[in-house]
């Protein structure tokens, strides 16, 4: 992202020991945390990188002068945004992450033993060597057998992909601006459903439904036009804008058209020995309980056949 005076330069965003995240995607408010240090600060071919160690917030890792993540909250994102669409799968075994460059979604997919290869398409190497340094936790996935990084653009390779070759893809961008931008275009929706299998889902990150309501009504409305199943999920991670961010969720209709195409319940077990530290087979449901000002505003426009509900799942 780029400044009426040129490209961004997120030093100049830390003053007085604090860094504020000011940005025109958020008008009126800020974010600050306070910086201990600043660990690394480099220009990669396609945007500003750095990261800080904050005092009450371990690691922060900052792109084009945003917060991606910070040690101390990367879970909530990182696990919802990866087990709702996995445990809505009745099995993934071929998995296609688009971005997700702090290597943390790629961590979470490989805890599911279905899982046969989670193939990841990150734009910009310089987030992953970030990732390898300053984020330990998060890293783990990048050597794990089942993975394949892959270095080049998420649209591109889904341009490229052949018909029908994934049960799940999860799209983990940056915002809709710079190197993600064309992530939040309906070429990539279009490719991404062409790609999927029958029942297969996506899932993308979808932005603060405090600031960002209008393109969320727009991406399920339109972008996931195609889908049979349309739905918007909330979570809550403090050290984003307004302390809240959401996923959007498609689901490619079955073979079998009788079959329920929400997300909204696991339609597997969540084994006990998952290392999870947000994600719960109880807060799965509870993420697609929406404020009242959005839900009206979706109900409106997206048809009630793509909004279905599921059923409470009892395991027995």
């Amino acid at each position: 992202m780029a400044t009426e005076e040129g490209p961004l330069n997120a030093a100049t965003l830390i003053k007085d020991g604090w860094f504020m995240e000011k940005n025109s995607q958020w008008p009126g408010q800020a974010n600050s945390l306070e910086v201990k240090q600043v660990l690394s600060h480099a220009k990669s071919d396609f945007q500003d990188i750095m990261v800080f160690e904050s005092t009450t917030w371990g690691n922060i890792l900052v792109l084009d002068g945003v917060i991606q993540i910070s040690e101390r909250d990367e879970c909530s994102y990182q696990e919802m945004l990866t087990h709702l669409p996995m445990f809505a799968h009745e099995c993934p075994k071929q998995v296609l992450i688009v971005g997700g460059g702090d290597g943390g979604v790629l961590r979470e997919v490989v805890k599911h033993s279905c899982v046969e290869k989670a193939t990841m398409c990150e734009i910009d190497v310089g987030v992953v060597e970030a990732a390898k340094k300053f984020f330990p936790k998060q890293n783990t996935g990048f050597a794990h057998p089942r993975a394949d990084l892959r270095i080049g653009d998420g649209l591109a390779f889904a341009k490229a992909a052949a018909d029908e070759t994934y049960d799940v893809i999860i799209v983990d961008s940056s915002d809709p601006v710079g190197p993600a931008e064309g992530l939040f275009s309906p070429e990539f929706y279009a490719n991404a459903h062409r790609i999927l299998k029958p029942g297969g889902v996506l899932c993308c990150q979808g932005e603060c439904l405090w600031v960002h309501a209008d393109l969320i009504e727009t991406v399920l409305r339109d972008n996931l036009a195609p889908f049979a199943g349309v739905e918007y999920a909330s979570m809550q991670v403090p050290t984003y804008p307004s302390g809240q961010i959401g996923c959007v969720l498609g689901r490619k209709a079955y073979a079998d058209a009788s079959k329920k195409v929400s997300c909204q319940n696991p339609v597997r077990p969540v084994p006990g020995d998952m290392d999870l530290n947000y994600y719960t087979e109880e807060m799965h449901p509870a993420a697609f309980a929406l404020p009242a000002f959005l839900k009206k505003r979706l109900d409106a426009a997206v048809p009630a056949s793509k909004r279905q509900g599921a059923t409470k799942m009892k395991w027995g």
